[in-house]
């Protein structure tokens, strides 16, 4: 299959992909700052610099692109149907590299939550997912969300 696209407007589009202060994050932010919590963003001290840290809570917060991070049967995790291999291989090293992270930032004692980008669309479902997280009690793994974590 070709693509749709010719080279200069894909390479375009591709360009206007960032990797910081995305919308998904901002509305994460915008949710857990509503329910009280205060973060730090970004921090180049911890392993894979996470989107958000709470550091009264040791936990960190990663907002996946459902795309990007294959988030399992998610409509969204779609394979490209041109240069499937390096997309393959783009997509498991994003996978391999999430893993390595979080093996570090556990080891270290922090929790780790993956908030999805399809997850977004239900924000009261996020709120009370987050608030659920982050109350004493709960352990991130508990959450459907994070299954794949341990």
């Amino acid at each position: 299959m070709t693509d749709t696209l010719s080279p200069s407007r894909r390479s375009w589009n591709m360009s206007r992909i960032r990797g910081k202060n995305t919308r998904p994050e901002m509305l994460v932010r915008s949710v857990l700052h509503r329910l009280g919590y205060r973060f730090r963003i970004h921090s180049p001290r911890l392993p894979g610099k996470p989107d958000i840290v709470l550091p009264k809570h040791r936990t960190v917060v990663f907002v996946h692109g459902c795309f990007w991070h294959r988030h399992p049967a998610c409509k969204y995790a779609y394979q490209p149907k041109t240069r499937v291999e390096f997309w393959s291989r783009k997509f498991a090293d994003n996978i391999r590299r999430h893993a390595e992270v979080t093996a570090q930032l556990t080891q270290q004692g922090w929790r780790v939550v993956v908030v999805w980008e399809c997850e977004l669309n239900s924000l009261d479902e996020l709120r009370g997912r987050l608030s659920r997280i982050l109350s004493k009690g709960c352990s991130a793994t508990d959450e459907p969300g994070n299954a794949d974590l341990t």
